[in-house]
């Protein structure tokens, strides 16, 4: 890789080259956020941990451009960043309520 020498570089080309390299870091960013989208599909459920609360479930159900946004359990919506996502179990689904055996009197 070559050095740059920004001790000779013009307040202009400073400028510039700052504009090129936060611009290549938004790309990497980007792209590393897609990568981990895509360990994940709308419909699966998710786990999160969101700072100085428990742990938050729901389903995935949309692909945003920096995020994923997650329908909670109750709810709410949040957009979350895809790297914070884990895979949480299926819910427990109560089981139907069984109807009593009833005998039908004439």
């Amino acid at each position: 890789m070559a050095a740059i020498n920004i001790d000779r570089l013009t307040e202009a080309e400073l400028i510039d080259l700052n504009h090129r390299i936060v611009e290549r870091l938004r790309l990497l960013q980007h792209m590393r956020a897609h990568v981990d989208m895509l360990e994940f599909r709308i419909g699966e459920r998710v786990t999160f941990q969101p700072d100085g609360r428990g742990p938050v479930q729901g389903m995935l159900v949309r692909y945003n451009r920096k995020s994923v946004t997650v329908l909670t359990d109750d709810g709410h919506r949040w957009n979350v960043s895809p790297s914070l996502l884990s895979r949480a179990a299926a819910p427990d689904r109560a089981r139907p309520p069984t109807r009593p055996n009833l005998t039908l009197l004439k």
